[in-house]
This record gives C-alpha cells, structure tokens and sequence, in this order.
C-alpha cells in the first residue's frame, strides 16, 4: 500500500472538509478502496497507486478552486469528482459573473455596485497609479481593497502593502501605548474590516504574520521602495503635500498603486495644505494615472447615508453663496 500527503497551507479546514466534512466524506466515498486521513493540515492517503494519483488530482484542483474563488461546496466536490478539473473550472467559472472582483468567506461575493465603482475598476486594469476620489460610503476603500486581493491571489503581485495617514496622533506615534500594530490599529480598522470581508481569518492572519499583507502608517513608507506590490493609501486628504510627494515616489517595478480620499473631509490644521488636493492639480492629465471621482449616486450604506450627503452639500452651497 502506498501513501501520499498534501498539505493543505494554511486553508481553513471548515472552508476546504466542509460542514461536518460533507466534502470530505464525498471523496472518501467516491474511493472505498482508499483510506483518506486528516491531520492537522495534512491529508493523508493510502491506496493503490492509481488512486492515490486520482485522489491526489482531485484535492489539488479544490485547492486551486479555493485559492481562485474563496470556497467548496459539495456540488464543486461533486463536479470534479464526476467531470474532471478542466470542465469542473469552466462550469465554475460560467457560473461566476466577470465583474467579481474577489470571492470571501462564507460565499460572500465582492464586486463593483455602481457606475463609477466599475470605472475605479477599469481604471485600475489600465494604469498603475489610480486616484478615487469620493465622500463617506462610496465603497472606494473597499473596492480598492477588493482589486488588491484580487492582484494577491491571481498572483500578479507578491504582496500589498495598505497605510493611512493617523492625523490624530500627529504621525508621532511614540506616545501611545502598545508595540505598532496596537498603535496603528485604531486608524486601520476600515481596512481590516475590508479584508475580513474577502479573506478567511486564519489565511488573514497568516498573510499578515508573514508580511504578505503588511499595514504600518504613512510616516513608515520613507525610504522604501514598493516592488511587486499593491499599494493603497487611504484617507489621503489628510496627507500633506510633502508626505504625498513622498508616498508616490515609493512606487517600484510591477506595482499598482490606489490613492483613495475626500477632499471635505481634512482634519489637518488650519491653513495646512492637502496633499491630495493640491496632487489633483499637478498630476491630472499624466498618461499612466486616472482620476476617479464619486458621489452620492454611489453611496452603497444605508439610503439615509445619501440624503444625509445631499443635505451637507445643500448647506455648503448656501454657505459658499452668502460667503
């Protein structure tokens, strides 16, 4: 008898067996004749040869349809068992609309919901440098954090690398209590509440702990150089033009980056210039970098989120008007 194992790697073992091992118990019965252990993260399996090769197939393609889509279910067991990888995929991949941009946990699908969304989307795919620009509930952040995951996982880029300006501690984070992480978490919570959205919590955190994904605040990106990389600065109204001008130039070889921001919303002291306004200025119109600009149409929160935008915006005007 001959044995074979595969590791799993990191694959959250409710997402790979499923529900009770409902999907490992289809590919244990589809091979009486075998005996398939889990361990850990290994799977073991004794048998004849020809099965052994069979079975090493099939679980090797769920992987590959975990790391393309995000998760198994029993009728994808079911279809490799039955049709084979190349068909299984093709059907899948029938199944799924083009527009999807990532598929999470729980079969949560991700992808652009509004006009300009896809236009982020496309601008994306065109150029390494995109800047989205759009009030509170727009989705640029998680769209951005969407298309960076996708670049992860189809393996365009090695890693992504996410910052955020912390205004509120100065960009001197010394004082606050805590290592770095627990320093800079409170100002990335959006960004971590995206990603839990798109990625299983133990691959997360195993992205995470090897720096894969790796989340540091603004003042951290001097010095560096970004190869093979997403980046995404977020919330960069509250940049200045010298934190600005340096974030871009990190930029390195086969990498993307996406700025996203809002220019109503800048907490920086008064009389301090943004970075992203006056970048809107000098950049617009370089080949290679697209500007795109949302509004309230592309509010995806709650409905009260948009009148609640289109009343500010009334008060602005009058504001402005009597001004």
């Amino acid at each position: 008898m001959v044995e074979k194992i595969i590791q799993l790697n990191g694959v959250p073992l409710v997402d790979f067996l499923g529900v009770d091992n409902i999907n490992l118990k289809k590919v244990i019965d589809a091979f009486p004749k075998s005996k398939i252990i889990v361990r850990g993260e290994d799977v073991r399996i004794q048998g004849s040869t020809t099965e052994i090769l069979r079975i090493n197939e099939i679980i090797n393609s769920l992987l590959l349809h975990y790391s393309k889509f995000g998760k198994i279910t029993a009728d994808n067991v079911d279809a490799y068992l039955n049709d084979g990888t190349e068909k299984a995929l093709k059907e899948e991949e029938k199944i799924n609309d083009s527009d999807v941009l990532v598929h999470g946990p729980g079969g949560l699908i991700v992808k652009p919901k509004t006009a300009n969304q896809i236009e982020m989307v496309k601008a994306s795919q065109k150029d390494d440098l995109v800047f989205a620009i759009g009030p509170a509930g727009t989705g640029k952040t998680f769209v951005a954090v969407a298309l960076a995951v996708r670049a992860l996982k189809d393996k365009i880029v090695k890693k992504i690398v996410i910052t955020r300006p912390a205004v509120e501690a100065g960009e001197n984070l010394g004082f606050l209590p805590g290592d770095l992480k627990e320093k800079i978490d409170p100002y990335l919570r959006p960004i971590y509440d995206a990603l839990d959205d798109m990625i299983p919590a133990e691959k997360l955190k195993n992205y995470i702990d090897t720096r894969i994904i790796e989340i540091a605040p603004l003042a951290y990106m001097r010095g560096r150089t970004l190869n093979n990389a997403f980046v995404l600065l977020d919330e960069a109204q509250n940049t200045t033009p010298m934190q600005m001008k340096m974030f871009l130039t990190r930029l390195g070889p086969n990498s993307k980056m996406i700025i996203t921001g809002d220019q109503t919303q800048i907490d920086l002291p008064h009389k301090q210039k943004s970075g992203l306004v006056e970048t809107m200025k000098i950049l617009t119109g370089i080949s290679g970098i697209s500007f795109v600009y949302l509004d309230g149409k592309d509010v995806v929160r709650h409905k009260l989120v948009r009148k609640i935008l289109e009343a500010y915006e009334k008060e602005d005007t009058k504001q402005a008007s009597k001004d």
